[in-house]
C-alpha cells in the first residue's frame, strides 16, 4: 500500500458524500487510501479494490506462515518420508 499523503489523502465526511464519484476516481488512480473523517478524526478509509485484494492475500498469508509455525513449535511436523508414505496410502485408497 503506498504512504498516505496528509495534504490530499484526508477527506471530511461531507466533501465525501458530495464528491463520491471523483474519490472512487481518485483512489483507483493513484493507488492511495482515502481517509474519510468525521469532526476531525478518521471515521473510514476507501480503499482500491487492487489495494483491498493485496491486503487481504497479505494477511491470509501471514495467517498460514503463523499456523505453520505453531505447529512446527508444537510438534505437529512430518518428516519427508512420512508425507511421502501418507501421500501414496491416499493415493492408493483413493484408486479402490
Amino acid at each position: 500500500m503506498k504512504n498516505i499523503r496528509a495534504s490530499s489523502d484526508i477527506i471530511p465526511l461531507g466533501e465525501f458524500k458530495v464528491g463520491i464519484s471523483s474519490c472512487l476516481k481518485k483512489v483507483q488512480t493513484t493507488g492511495h487510501p482515502l481517509i474519510i473523517t468525521r469532526n476531525g478524526r478518521a471515521a473510514g478509509v476507501l480503499l482500491s479494490p487492487k489495494e483491498y485484494d493485496s491486503l487481504v492475500y497479505h494477511k491470509q498469508f501471514v495467517a498460514s506462515v503463523e499456523q505453520g509455525l505453531a505447529a512446527a513449535e508444537s510438534g505437529e511436523v512430518y518428516g519427508t518420508e512420512e508425507v511421502r508414505k501418507m501421500l501414496a496410502d491416499k493415493r492408493s485408497s483413493g484408486k479402490q
